[in-house]
């Protein structure tokens, strides 16, 4: 893609709810900084309409979309062709449209590995893990660390099945050491870890939660890392009580840019302009925060 496209190109993210997501702000920022004809739009989707819009992405008009909550296993039916890791991690979060043809992407796992590296300057090789979660989000972002030589993955989910059954994945595919823990109230972290990750939407803004913790950090070493996948205007309250712990900590706007730098690349065949999406969706926190101040 090029600016000498005739016509404007369109992507979009496709959830439900997506009116709160920042993808919309940096992606076009994205696309003016680097001079090319697109736009990219909140596509708020029920169930019902999944298909269709899923469909509509095969026009010649447009380059693909992003997905994200509930979507990012359902897509799946829906494509051609899925590309990368994304079949094995039987979550997609990007499509994009050659010719017709729908392909599926997981940038998930990448950018999170790309923002723990880039931006907390934590290796993953060797070290072990605590997931929080076994969705979509967890999935590409389980099988990433796998990739990246981690120790251990242990996954904590409501749900013991779904949890044991990604844990039994990534140790068949991917060759690592993962177990599962189902959640008990006021549960103590049986073992040790060098990094825990909520990938639950456990925070977010809209879900219901935002004022709840997906697990204590009551008797946790103050060295280990603790990352939230869910951004927000203000930290979420994971992120404050690791800070109030004294423990480092990483949201989760790192990784929300760096797996949309590769949807961007994907679609347009561009480098992505990284320090551009970073300031566009920091301004955009800040707006959000002052408009929810006001109201």
């Amino acid at each position: 893609m090029t600016s000498a496209d005739a016509s404007p190109r369109r992507a979009g993210i496709i959830g439900r709810p997506v009116a709160q997501s920042l993808s919309p702000v940096f992606q076009r920022a994205a696309f003016a900084a680097c001079g090319l004809d697109a736009t990219y739009d909140a596509w708020d989707t029920g169930a019902e309409a999944l298909h269709g819009r899923i469909v509509s992405l095969r026009g010649p008009g447009y380059l693909g979309a992003n997905v994200t909550i509930p979507y990012k296993e359902l897509v799946i039916p829906h494509l051609d062709e899925l590309g990368g890791s994304s079949a094995r991690v039987g979550a997609v979060n990007t499509i994009v449209n050659r010719a017709g043809r729908l392909y599926g992407f997981n940038t998930d796992g990448p950018g999170f590995v790309a923002a723990l590296r880039n931006e907390a300057h934590f290796e993953p090789a060797g070290r072990t893990f605590l997931l929080l979660g076994a969705g979509g989000a967890a999935r590409g972002i389980a099988f990433a660390l796998a990739e990246a030589k981690a120790g251990k993955l242990t996954i904590l989910n409501r749900s013991a099945a779904r949890g044991e059954r990604l844990a039994e994945d990534v140790s068949a595919v991917a060759g690592a050491r993962a177990a599962a823990l189902t959640p008990e109230p006021a549960r103590t972290l049986p073992e040790a870890y060098d990094c825990i990750v909520n990938c639950t939407s456990i925070g977010m803004h809209g879900s219901g939660s935002e004022f709840e913790l997906p697990v204590s950090l009551d008797g946790v070493a103050p060295d280990v890392l603790v990352v939230d996948v869910v951004y927000a205007p203000e930290e979420t309250p994971l992120l404050r009580e690791a800070r109030a712990l004294g423990m480092p900590a990483l949201g989760g706007l790192p990784m929300l840019i760096y797996q949309g730098a590769l949807a961007f690349e994907l679609w347009t065949g561009v480098p992505a302009p990284i320090d551009v999406m970073f300031d566009a969706a920091r301004k955009g926190l800040v707006e959000r925060a002052a408009r929810a101040a006001t109201t």
